[in-house]
């Protein structure tokens, strides 16, 4: 009879489970204790979310009296009615073909541009930073010698509007950032000192009170027949706002490069924005990874403080949603709308997160995830 050799390999594996179970989880009293603390918690958190979000659920029913009976958990079917209000907010339910349009040219855009491996870099910039946007402008805003509808923006509302903020405001950000941090460190006294000015200033209120500024306030310095979309005064109240924090974080890599990279440069004959953009910017930028997604996320989260200027972003679509439909009214339909907008917020953070790591290891920052 032929005997098979023993598989090495899965004890050796299950071998160094236990003892790193051993080691982190069971190598005290105290230890022990905590470990159980974490599993009872974990436990008790994980089968809660479960009973209200699966096991007690309500998926079926044409109104909130299907949510009402006793015991009932998340009404789902209030979610799913208002699934295109939460994503479209009021755009005409005929044109909707021109939003689902702009998300399939941004994602052919920015797939290749944010997977390194791909050649022919410098044309996808282009496409993404100038082709782009002016289709998207088109597409969303419409245009008469094109066929399309006008659509104003007070008609945007829900995931649209947080994704053209957030997109917006991560684009225009990023080069005023960089610029900023440039500038900070300039031995231009006056451009110096400029750029320490507004990035202080603006730092130093909160998002809202930029917002405020840019709604209400910015109107009454512009002449008398010159006028902005309320979206657009968001948008660049946003962009600035951002840039300010991102500076501070260029700032940091920059500081972190050696002397000797900029005296290699000189030594070298480069000019200033040679060396800057060749040698200094790249290495930079790497070191900072981390910070620089950290504030692409807090601004994306930002996003639902346009509601205070009268923008329905997803989180003030799913809040009017709630307050406005007697319809719809139960013990569980706000927190269902509020748990689909934190899940929804939280899949594009998560995803800008891992993007993050995966491209730290490929670019080998020593980041370990």
């Amino acid at each position: 009879m032929h005997r098979q050799p023993p598989n090495h390999a899965s004890a050796f594996s299950a071998n160094s489970a236990f003892n790193w179970v051993r080691a982190n989880l069971f190598s005290s009293w105290s230890n022990t204790l905590l470990t159980l603390l974490g599993l009872w918690v974990s436990y008790f958190v994980i089968w809660s979310a479960l009973e209200w979000a699966v096991f007690t659920a309500v998926f079926t029913g044409e109104d909130g009296a299907a949510c009402r009976v006793p015991g009932a958990g998340a009404c789902w079917p209030f979610v799913v009615a208002k699934f295109k209000v939460f994503m479209y907010g009021r755009y005409p339910v005929a044109e909707l073909w021109r939003v689902n349009l702009t998300y399939i040219l941004a994602i052919a855009g920015l797939v290749p541009l944010m997977w390194p491996g791909v050649k022919g870099k410098l044309w996808i910039a282009v496409y993404c930073f100038v082709v782009f946007p002016i289709l998207a402008y088109f597409l969303l805003t419409g245009a008469e010698w094109l066929g399309l509808r006008n659509v104003p923006t007070s008609r945007w509302g829900g995931l649209l509007v947080t994704l053209v903020v957030a997109c917006v405001g991560i684009a225009a950000s990023f080069p005023i950032g960089v610029i900023l941090a440039l500038a900070r460190r300039s031995d231009l006294p006056l451009i110096k000192w400029s750029a320490i000015f507004f990035i202080e200033f603006v730092r130093g209120v909160p998002l809202v009170t930029v917002l405020f500024f840019a709604s209400v306030m910015l109107p009454l310095f512009l002449p008398e027949n010159v006028t902005f979309d309320k979206l657009l005064r968001a948008l660049i109240g946003v962009a600035l706002f951002s840039a300010a924090y991102l500076a501070e974080v260029v700032r940091g890599g920059l500081q972190a490069i050696p002397r000797g990279q900029f005296e290699a440069a000189d030594a070298l004959g480069l000019n200033y924005f040679q060396k800057m953009g060749l040698i200094v910017l790249p290495q930079a930028l790497k070191l900072v990874i981390p910070g620089i997604v950290n504030s692409f996320i807090a601004l994306f989260k930002d996003t639902s403080l346009v509601l205070i200027i009268g923008l329905f972003d997803l989180l003030g679509i799913v809040q009017q949603a709630v307050s406005s439909d007697a319809k719809w009214f139960s013990p569980q339909t706000a927190a269902t709308g509020y748990v689909f907008a934190a899940f929804v917020f939280w899949i594009f953070c998560f995803g800008m997160s891992r993007y993050s790591a995966w491209l730290e290891r490929r670019l080998h920052t020593g980041h370990r995830s």
